[in-house]
């Protein structure tokens, strides 16, 4: 059984065939997704997904790209859900150098507080970095996030960001990228991550694997991801999936 770590089930590109889709992925043999909910109209529907499915999770945050967006009355309305049994995490939150939507200082300031937060509902964070590694790793040593720990979505860092990560409770997840022939750095990354702080996930719609690789993700392409990693860790199919499971199920508090 595979656990897909993070989908947005939620996204507009599944408004007319979310069913099927789920469908889908539940023959590919996916028993468990987390749908991660990252602005006002996503976390809704996160929260009507998980109350749907016995299966579905959800993490709900705020994302950097829209990190100007974030008031206290979002904030107090995240902490509130949190308390919901199937809310698993706080994010995804971090940092996104590559849009310039939110300055850069909004998009810390809204980080820290989402740590705070998570800290204070103790819920792991979903953690979204890109083209910000350095500057992730020096806010979740200051905010003393290894108390809560978490995960690093669709990891793009070096081997040397990664360790710093897992020093601080952190999980290392991988999607569509790492099956994309001429990724090489993410291949090297992944066969150095020891396999119980390992995750799978698609991210999708977005980042779809190879041979799907521009077309629209569906969480049953974590399949794809599951034997791709297999194969650079040189382990079965089936023990990347058993353990890429239980550290899902962990991390998240499942039993």
């Amino acid at each position: 059984m595979l656990f897909d770590t993070h989908v947005h089930l939620n996204a507009d590109q599944y408004e007319n065939d979310v069913e099927e889709v789920i469908e889908r992925a539940r023959k590919a043999g996916v028993s468990e997704m987390v749908v991660v909910g990252f602005d006002e109209k996503t976390i809704k529907k996160a929260m009507e997904l998980v109350d749907s499915y016995e299966f579905i999770y959800a993490a709900i945050g705020w994302h950097p790209v829209d990190a100007i967006d974030l008031n206290e009355e979002y904030l107090q309305w995240i902490r509130q859900l949190s308390s919901h049994e199937k809310v698993v995490a706080i994010g995804e939150t971090g940092l996104d150098y590559h849009w310039d939507k939110s300055p850069k200082e909004v998009q810390k300031d809204a980080f820290r507080k989402q740590i705070q937060l998570a800290k204070e509902v103790k819920l792991p964070i979903i953690i979204h970095d890109r083209d910000a590694h350095q500057d992730i790793v020096e806010i979740l040593k200051e905010e003393n996030a290894e108390e809560v720990g978490g995960i690093m979505h669709c990891f793009g860092g070096s081997i040397e960001i990664a360790k710093e990560c897992l020093k601080m409770n952190f999980y290392i997840s991988f999607g569509g990228p790492v099956t994309f022939k001429n990724a090489k750095r993410p291949k090297e990354v992944a066969k150095e991550i020891p396999l119980n702080r390992l995750l799978i996930e698609t991210d999708a719609p977005f980042l779809a694997p190879h041979p799907y690789r521009g077309k629209r993700n569906e969480p049953e392409y974590v399949k794809i991801v599951a034997e791709k990693l297999a194969e650079i860790k040189e382990i079965s199919y089936e023990e990347l999936a058993k353990s890429t499971t239980e550290n899902a199920k962990k991390l998240f508090g499942i039993n």
